[in-house]
């Protein structure tokens, strides 16, 4: 009896420090007898690495200087890519890489998990840093309404055009453009600045563009151990970017003439289909004397 109660204490105390939904992110790691533990880990530190590097430019690095943090912003969002092996870091972008076909649903299950154990460890963490070098706190996506007639209708448009404009910029620079050899050294850092020029422009609501983000800094910034209680904030951060990666992965598929949810759409293909070349001559000549050689 003694050591059942004193078990309940220590998870009781633990549970006030652990970060809500960490076990269960981290249990999807084993899902299929571990088959893609390869890509949880690539999310799980990937988001660690993208925040610290991305969210530190303004905070730690160039506070006092808009182009020293702009570059740095750019570098941290191209490093952080590159050291990971380029996982999604985003639950809106698993559902459209999911939509397409580009992964199948148990592995858009895993990347997701394994994002937002990123990010609620994350935070945490880097408090941890800041506190002990005495560096400024990093900061976070969030919304506050106007009043109590705020429907949050404006939050939702803010976050669904801002993710709406990054996933498309997704597919442009990773499916439809080809920079050659430099292909990744030229398509990041054009990433990196259309980025930051989204978070500029769409201010209103962080931007998040991220569900992970926008969920992850508000357990973080709640001060407890638990997720918001709030439907508008999973009807802003959630909702929002995942209706935008829907609309523009339909978009795309009708451009493309790619499946959407493994269904092949009845129109489209908007995009040139290249006609197959012209056979060698000597194919030619055979066709015309039935395929019979000299």
């Amino acid at each position: 009896m003694i050591l059942i109660s004193s078990l309940s204490s220590l998870i009781n105390g633990l549970s006030k420090y652990t970060p809500p939904g960490l076990v269960l992110g981290a249990s999807a790691a084993f899902l299929e007898d571990g088959k893609y533990f390869d890509p949880w880990l690539a999310e799980f530190f990937g988001t660690l690495l993208m925040i610290f590097l991305t969210f530190s430019p303004g905070k730690w690095i160039g506070a006092d200087s808009m182009p020293l943090a702009w570059a740095s912003h750019a570098v941290g969002v191209v490093a952080s890519d590159y050291i990971a092996g380029g996982p999604h870091v985003n639950p809106a972008v698993s559902l459209a890489m999911f939509s397409l076909g580009k992964c199948n649903y148990t592995e858009m299950y895993v990347r997701m998990c394994a994002s937002m154990a990123g990010g609620l460890v994350a935070f945490p963490l880097f408090l941890f840093f800041s506190e002990s070098m005495g560096w400024q706190q990093l900061g976070g996506p969030e919304y506050s309404p106007n009043d109590e007639k705020d429907d949050f209708s404006q939050a939702f448009l803010n976050e669904f055009f801002a993710f709406f404009c990054l996933i498309v910029m997704i597919y442009v620079l990773n499916f439809e453009l080809n920079f050659g050899k430099y292909h990744y050294w030229i398509k990041q850092p054009m990433t990196a600045i259309g980025i930051r020029y989204l978070i500029e422009v769409f201010g209103l609501t962080g931007p998040a563009m991220n569900p992970m983000l926008g969920t992850a800094w508000a357990v973080f910034a709640s001060g407890k151990a638990t997720f918001p209680e709030g439907s508008e904030h999973y009807f802003v951060y959630w909702l929002a970017p995942f209706a935008a990666a829907l609309v523009a992965s339909f978009g795309y598929a009708v451009y493309s003439g790619s499946t959407f949810f493994g269904s092949k759409l009845p129109f489209g293909p908007v995009k040139a289909v290249a006609k197959p070349s012209a056979p060698p001559m000597e194919e030619k000549e055979k066709k015309k004397k039935g395929g019979k050689k000299d």
